[in-house]
């Protein structure tokens, strides 16, 4: 009864279907192009032993390349010329020293990175290059070029040479920079990192006294301009002065000043008796239009004469009233009495209408005062603005013959100054060390070139073992199946040593090499473990090309199930190349070519038991159509006839790579198992034979990793066959004999 079908994609997902249960092939991310590199599913990683087992496969590459780039690095290290570096410290002031509190000319005051900077880029300067080059004469200067001459004779270049080998290096947060100098010479590195010293100093104080002596020169031709402009504007304010008369300017301005003080104070005072003038005035035309007694203004009552009429009048008031008490109306003293009274009111009246007239005057005399006042006033103010505008011209020109005096004073004093501290030496830096000859060279540093060439040459080794790792697309690890081919891995069979093809095709019969007996032993054990594969009937056994040992695991596959009891039938399938008939040493007459065309029975074609539960059907030659035959109903049904008869059916079919054959059957079968030799396929055309196989909708078992090198290559599989059992097969094999 054939399997229940699986998806295509069963035999990719059943990453731990594999050789014996041995741990370490699920999880692993693919590569990019490669099954489970962009699928959502979990993919397979690579281990830390997996990087250690490409290293130590591709050990002398990496001993190659270190070697080679270690043994360049040490003939490199001594083949260069030492040379040697001299030092020298300055220390560069923040200020010049004073020796006299004036300005100078040049400023060298160090305020902030930038000026040290400019300090910086001074000693770099062609100009201290140029110096420096001075000084080398003589025996200095042959001991300086020796090294850098040419061999054509060609002239080198004294400040070229020193500008290459010169280096400028400011020590952090301070003032102090390091001159360096390299040279194979150390006394000529010494001198010329010292004349470089020397130079700086001595450029900065010429540069100060040249900058002043011109600064002189300049002065000079200053002080002659400004003293004739200083006669010109003398001339021009005298003669101003003789113009407009203004010779007594200053006692003049001082009579208008005061005159107008007056005035402004006498205007004030003509003002203030106006309102008050105009106040009464006022109120005076105010009652006598309301018809009101102008008694009840104070400043009218208040009079003298007004207030003696007033109370004579009330004296007269009252004695009239105490006549009244004794006299009639008429009687003499009473009439005189009212008379008396009537004269005071008439003199009150007399009084009041004087004082009114007397106001009014007064009010149009303020008037009259305050116009005259103001006039004055206002003449007096024009005279000022004149005067005023004759002094703003003359002090214009006044202040601008002043200024130019003490401007030629300044120019005068300051050209002073400056020749003076022209004649100062000071110094801008100061020496903090001087060089001496180093005792040893900096370059070449052998120490730092060897431990470069050290890690060099291990890491461009790794490298390059890499390098070749991932252009190497042959499919030789776990990984290199379950993760780029997609197929489990159930079965690893080592390589097997020189013997013929009978005994390799019965090696699980014979035991010429009991490892490999050991590995289909453990093959058929894994096929136990899962129900598709052990209750699978017929399977079908490929490769993706020629030479990859198919029928080699066809034919001790079958053997393996034999020997467990089993009724096994192995079925030749590859019409094309038949190779069982090879591999048990009998005639290929009938097979089943024969059965398809009719021409044979099933019990003619077949070899019964070539071993113990086990036969044999052949090809029975080779097919001009092979696709036809197994194509054919006649084979499906001999698969059909082969299921009543047997455990085991065991289909040897042609390369996928080649032909389509394998294909063809695959619907026929339980289950297929696809064969890899070791190093010799390409994963892609692996990857592509096995993604057709899982596409047929029917279980692929896995992959049989064939041929494996344990003495080049075994360590990819070092946990798989420990050297513990060696001597076991070996006795074993003895005591079987």
């Amino acid at each position: 009864m054939m399997a229940p079908p699986a998806s295509p994609g069963d035999g990719h997902r059943r990453s731990g279907y594999g050789y014996g249960g041995y741990p370490g092939y699920g999880g692993y991310p693919g590569y990019p192009g490669y099954p489970g590199a962009a699928s959502g599913e979990p993919g397979v990683q690579r281990a830390f032993r997996d990087y250690l087992l490409i290293m130590r496969e591709r050990k002398w590459y990496i001993l190659v390349v270190f070697l080679v780039v270690f043994c360049s690095t040490v003939v490199f290290t001594l083949s260069r010329t030492k040379l040697y570096q001299s030092s020298a410290s300055i220390q560069v002031l923040r200020r010049d020293p004073v020796v006299m509190q004036v300005q100078g000319v040049v400023d060298n005051d160090i305020m902030s990175a930038e000026d040290l900077n400019t300090q910086i880029k001074v000693l770099e300067s062609g100009a201290i290059i140029e110096k420096v080059a001075e000084h080398l004469t003589g025996d200095d200067l042959a001991k300086f070029i020796a090294p850098y001459k040419r061999k054509d004779g060609a002239s080198v270049s004294v400040p070229g040479i020193l500008a290459s080998n010169r280096k400028i290096v400011p020590f952090r947060l301070s003032l102090v920079l390091a001159i360096q100098y390299t040279h194979p010479d150390p006394v000529v590195a010494a001198k010329v990192t010292n004349y470089f010293m020397d130079e700086y100093i001595a450029y900065n104080s010429k540069m100060r006294v040249d900058e002043s002596m011109k600064a002189v020169d300049d002065l000079d031709g200053r002080i002659e301009e400004q003293k004739q402009k200083v006669e010109e504007m003398g001339l021009v304010l005298q003669a101003y002065r003789e113009k407009n008369n203004m010779v007594s300017l200053d006692q003049k301005e001082d009579i208008v000043t005061e005159k107008l003080k007056a005035l402004n104070l006498y205007v004030t005072q003509t003002s203030s008796k106006l309102k008050d003038a105009e106040v009464r005035w006022n109120q005076i035309k105010d009652h006598q239009a309301k018809g009101e007694d102008l008694l009840d203004l104070d400043f009218v009552a208040s009079q003298a004469n007004i207030s003696n009429l007033v109370q004579q009048l009330a004296a007269q008031n009252i004695a009239i009233s105490q006549l009244r008490e004794h006299y009639r109306a008429k009687h003499p003293k009473m009439i005189a009495a009212v008379n008396q009274q009537a004269e005071i009111e008439h003199e009150l009246k007399g009084a009041i209408d004087t004082a009114a007239a007397t106001i009014g005057s007064d009010y149009q005399n303020a008037l009259s005062n305050d116009g005259k006042a103001h006039e004055a006033l206002a003449a007096a103010e024009q005279e000022s603005l004149k005067l005023d505008r004759y002094a703003v011209d003359y002090a214009n020109l006044d202040r601008d013959y002043q200024i130019n005096e003490k401007l030629l004073q300044s120019i005068v004093a300051r050209m002073s100054e400056t020749r003076m501290t022209s004649t100062i030496e000071t110094q801008s830096a100061r020496v903090i060390d001087r060089a001496t000859p180093a005792g040893a060279p900096i370059y070449p540093n052998r120490f730092l070139n060897l431990s470069l060439g050290l890690v060099g040459g291990v890491s461009l080794g790794l490298a390059f073992a890499f390098f070749v790792a991932y252009i190497d697309d042959r499919v030789k690890s776990s990984f290199d199946v379950e993760a780029i081919v997609g197929l489990p891995l159930i079965g690893i069979i080592p390589e097997i040593g020189n013997l013929a093809q009978p005994e390799k095709a019965q090696i699980v019969d014979n035991h010429a090499d009991r490892q490999v007996a050991e590995a289909f032993l453990a093959l058929h054990a894994g096929l136990q473990l899962k129900n598709e594969s052990k209750n699978a009937q017929c399977f079908l056994v490929t490769s993706t090309i020629p030479g990859e040992g198919k029928s080699f695991c066809s034919t001790n596959l079958a053997l393996t199930f034999a020997t467990h009891g089993e009724r096994t039938v192995i079925v030749d399938c590859d019409l094309r190349k038949p190779n069982i008939h090879k591999s048990f040493q009998v005639e290929n007459l009938k097979g089943v070519i024969d059965y398809c065309q009719g021409t044979g029975s099933l019990e003619e074609v077949t070899l019964k038991n070539i071993k113990p539960n086990l036969d044999l059907i052949l090809t029975g030659g080779r097919a001009k159509s092979p696709t036809q035959i197994l194509n054919s109903k006649p084979f499906e049904t001999l698969i059909s006839e082969l299921r009543k008869r047997y455990d085991r059916i065991i289909l040897d079919t042609p390369p996928l790579a080649v032909v389509s054959d394998a294909l063809i059957l695959l619907p026929l079968m339980d289950a297929s198992i696809f064969t890899i030799y070791f190093g010799r396929i390409r994963r892609k055309a692996a990857q592509f034979c096995a993604k057709q196989m899982q596409e047929a909708n029917v279980p692929c078992c896995g992959a049989i990793l064939n041929g494996l090198n344990l003495d080049v290559s075994g360590y990819y599989y070092a946990q798989y066959y420990d050297k513990s059992y060696k001597g076991y097969y070996g006795t074993e094999a003895k005591e079987a004999k």
